[in-house]
Parts: C-alpha cells; sequence; structure tokens
C-alpha cells in the first residue's frame, strides 16, 4: 500500500487527507497544535466557546462530497444550520442592508437603499453567474501547472474582464455607493482588497446565492473535527501536538517527515497544508529548492493580517444578526491603508461575529458570544508593536460595537481577549502574520500561485489557501480535490 503524508491539519489538508485515505491511500495527517483546524481553531473561555477562523460556510455540497466518497453522510458528524439573512450590513450614516438569498428580500432591500440600481443588479448577477461557472465550476478544481493551462483559460479570462477589479466591475453596474460595497466587500473574507481583486472573484455572489450561508452547530472548530472523525474512521493516522521539524529530500524527490518529537517516517508522497514560506524556507529550508522558492515567494504580495477582539457578554441580543459588517466613514481609503501603506488607520471597519444568535450552545445560558474582526496590515509593512497597540485597538473596538449596537457594553464584559497579527506568525507559521497566503490578485492567480504539485520536488504537494482557487472554506476544498487527483495519479 502506498503511503502518503499530509502536514497540517486545516481544512484543505483534512479534505486532501480524507480524499487520499478514501482512495486507499494509507496517510498520515501531522498537525502541529493540539487539535486540527488550523485557523479554524477554537478556544473555550468561561463556558463560552470562541471560533478563531473562518465562520461562514458555503457551498456545503463540496463539504458532502467528502463524507460521499466512502458511502458516508457529512449528518453523522456535522450538524449544518442555515443563517439568515447571510450578513446586516450598517454604515456610518445610519443606512442598513440585509443581504441574503431571499429574491424577494433582496431585491425589496435594493429598491429601498438603491431604488435606481434594481436593473444595473440582475445586469449584475448575471455576470457574477458567468464568472462562478468558469472561474469555480469549470476551473475551481484544477491544478494550474503549466503556463499552458493559463493560456488554455485565458479567453473565459479575458471575456469577463477578469484584469478589472472587483469593484471596479460591481461600479459598472450599479451607481449607489452602499450597494457598491455591498456586492464588493466579499472579497476581503478571502483575503483580497475589491479595489485590486480580480473580478473574477464576483463569482462569491453566485456561490453564497446558490448554496446559501451556513453554520456548524458548536462552531467551525466542530466541522474541522467531524472531518478528522471521519479520516480516523476510514482508518487514517492523525497526530497532533507534533510540529514537523523538516523535510528530507534525495535528490529530486521528498522521502521522509521528521518532527520535534523526534518520530520521523518515510512516505511515497507529501503534501504541505501549511504556510507557503514555511513549507519552503523552513520545513526545506537546507535544499536548494527550499531556498529558492524562498526567495521567489518573498517578491510576492501577501494577504493582509487580522485583528480579532473576543468576548463573551451577558444577556442575548436577537436583534443582533450572526454576521454583521459595521463599515467606517471610509471604504476605498481605508484599503489603501491596509493593504498598499500598511498604516494602522484611526478608523476601521468591523465583521462582528455573533454565533449564539443561531446556536445558544456557544455561551452559557443567558449569555452571548461575539467577535470583532478588523483587517490589518501584515508585519511585512510598517513596524507596529503589536504588545502596545493590541489593548487599545481592543478598547477601541469594543467601544465602536458599543457606541453602534450595545451601549452598555462594558458592563456586559464577561471575558475578552484579542488576537493579532504575531499570534498568526506564532501558531499557524504565517509569515508576516498573514491571514489568508498569497494577495488574491490577477497576477498571483491561478497558475501564479503555489502549484498543487513541486515543480522540482516530483513528489511533494501543495495544498490550501496559498494554491489556486485560494482561501476559504471552498478554495481550500477545492485545492484539496485538486491537488488529490494528481496524487493519485502519481501514485499508481
Amino acid at each position: 500500500m502506498k503511503r502518503a503524508c499530509v502536514i497540517g491539519a486545516g481544512f484543505g489538508g483534512l479534505a486532501l487527507a480524507v480524499r487520499l485515505q478514501s482512495a486507499g491511500i494509507a496517510t498520515t495527517l501531522v498537525e502541529a497544535r493540539d487539535k486540527v483546524g488550523g485557523r479554524a481553531y477554537s478556544w473555550t473561555r468561561d463556558g463560552f466557546t470562541f471560533d478563531a477562523g473562518p465562520t461562514v460556510v458555503t457551498d456545503p455540497e463540496c463539504l458532502r462530497e467528502l463524507w460521499k466518497l466512502s458511502g458516508h453522510d457529512i449528518a453523522d458528524d456535522v450538524t449544518l444550520m442555515p443563517v439568515m439573512p447571510f450578513y446586516r450590513l450598517n454604515w456610518t450614516d445610519g443606512v442598513t442592508f440585509d443581504y441574503s438569498n431571499d429574491e424577494g428580500l433582496l431585491r425589496r432591500e435594493i429598491a429601498r437603499v438603491a431604488p435606481g440600481d434594481l436593473a444595473g443588479y440582475e445586469e449584475f448577477e448575471r455576470y457574477a453567474a458567468g464568472v462562478w461557472q468558469e472561474g469555480y465550476v469549470k476551473l475551481g478544481h484544477e491544478a494550474f501547472l503549466d503556463f499552458s493551462s493559463m493560456i488554455k483559460a485565458a479567453p473565459a479570462l479575458a471575456r469577463y474582464q477578469a484584469w478589472r477589479s472587483v469593484y471596479s466591475m460591481v461600479s459598472h453596474y450599479v451607481k449607489d455607493e452602499h450597494l457598491r460595497q455591498a456586492l464588493s466587500f466579499h472579497t476581503l473574507l478571502v483575503g483580497g482588497n475589491p479595489m485590486t481583486t480580480s473580478a473574477i472573484y464576483a463569482l462569491i455572489h453566485k456561490l453564497e446565492k446558490d448554496g446559501g450561508v451556513w453554520w456548524t452547530r458548536g462552531g467551525t472548530n466542530k466541522l474541522a473535527q467531524g472531518m478528522a472523525n471521519l479520516f480516523e474512521r476510514l482508518g487514517g493516522t492523525l497526530r497532533v501536538g507534533d510540529k514537523v521539524r523538516q523535510v528530507h529530500t534525495i535528490g529530486d524527490r521528498v522521502t521522509e517527515v521528521e518532527c520535534e518529537s523526534g518520530w520521523r517516517e518515510r512516505f511515497d508522497a507529501v503534501a504541505s497544508n501549511g504556510d507557503l514560506m514555511h513549507t519552503y524556507a523552513t520545513l526545506l529550508g537546507d535544499t536548494p529548492r527550499g531556498s529558492d522558492m524562498a526567495k521567489s515567494l518573498a517578491k510576492k504580495r501577501f494577504s493582509p493580517s487580522l485583528f480579532v477582539v473576543h468576548f463573551g457578554l451577558e444577556g442575548t441580543w436577537p436583534g443582533i444578526p450572526h454576521h454583521s459588517i459595521l463599515f467606517g466613514p471610509r471604504y476605498k481609503g481605508l484599503l489603501e491603508d491596509i493593504f498598499e501603506h500598511g498604516v494602522l488607520p484611526r478608523d476601521f471597519s468591523i465583521y462582528l461575529h455573533h454565533p449564539t444568535v443561531t446556536d445558544p450552545s456557544m455561551a452559557p445560558p443567558g449569555k452571548s458570544t461575539f467577535y470583532a474582526l478588523v483587517p490589518v496590515a501584515n508585519m511585512g509593512k510598517l513596524p507596529i508593536d503589536w504588545a502596545e497597540v493590541g489593548p487599545v485597538l481592543e478598547q477601541r473596538v469594543i467601544a465602536e460595537v458599543g457606541r453602534r449596537l450595545i451601549p452598555d457594553i462594558e458592563d456586559r464584559i464577561v471575558t475578552r481577549f484579542h488576537y493579532a497579527p504575531p499570534d498568526f506568525e506564532t501558531d499557524l507559521g504565517a509569515w508576516k502574520g498573514n491571514a489568508f497566503s498569497l494577495e488574491p490578485i490577477l497576477t498571483q492567480s491561478a497558475f501564479f500561485r503555489g502549484h498543487n504539485r513541486d515543480d522540482k520536488l516530483k513528489n511533494l504537494y501543495l495544498v490550501g489557501a496559498g494554491t489556486h482557487p485560494g482561501a476559504g472554506i471552498p478554495g481550500v476544498v477545492g485545492s484539496a480535490k485538486a491537488t488529490a487527483k494528481l496524487m493519485l495519479e502519481d501514485l499508481k
């Protein structure tokens, strides 16, 4: 029996391990932290459960497919709960907008906020459906290993003006600034600037509309654990709490994986779900290939980081939906500060996550769990002393949530803590504390992202946000499908 090792138990690594094990490859999944999930880690404090990372589950069919491979049902391990509205958007001028796939509700919201843009929205909707078909259905699970594969995709990309940004394409169809922001902010959820991210990412609108937005009962961490349960049930070997120290090579092949515990084993193939720079600069740092790729990656643009304030409150808040976007007074200028200048601006926009409105089990009875997420520059821009700035920014974020939604928030706080760019670097090996790997601009998409199979080391593979199609749960699960296809073909 062929043997494979997958390094890193984020969603990409878990999905790849399930696919390999389902196909009869004896697979070992190695995770440095004490439990699976990667960015979908979780903490329990004072009876509250706090999810670290992704909270929006879209395209549930790509997850169900992982269980179907072996004749199982996702419901055996995971309970998916619908979220409605998907997001409530709120601006400083008092305008609110409930975003969902309820066609009647969505049209009424557009008619209320931007009555002149209803026809333009319908045109944008058709555009989003087209790029979804080309960019996700046809290409989302493909491995771009050579430039010729990019050339083949070029006509479709050109037809949908992929060189333009999401915001530019949205602005072509609708004129109201609130609606422009409502239809373009999604790229921030995968580490992209709406002003520069390829218009292909408008497909997210269609993805959400068709598949809905879902929540995993008990937290997104339960989805990761459910995938791990499936993997072990299939006979896979899971090692947690054991950090990989080095991937050994001989010639143009990887041979062994060695962990800090001293565990060391030989494999026919190795796949990394780790940060791209960490994979090449650290795990393969002693090899010419690792050194060369690290130098190449250092020239690329990595996504911003995040500053996340987790807090538990006394009381329940049925009027605050599961997901809210509290836009700041600026949109384009704020994005330039984060993505281009790397400064910490005085203003900010907040993604507010309130899972207990859907799933009360995330907090003790009569209490509520929240997190407030603020995009910030990665640590490769201007230096910021997060030990000093973190507590100050945490207080400012809490105060803004209080000002706009919960006036007596300070009196209700039971527990609170924050997670900053240095934590991404320390806990996840994320270079410069990035939160989404490579920034999803056109010149870092498809062939120009990490390749699912390394160009030089013939049995080294990559999976996750640094590969095509990019970050987000459907993206990394799609990358696992592409990588698994290559590995299974090579291991025959």
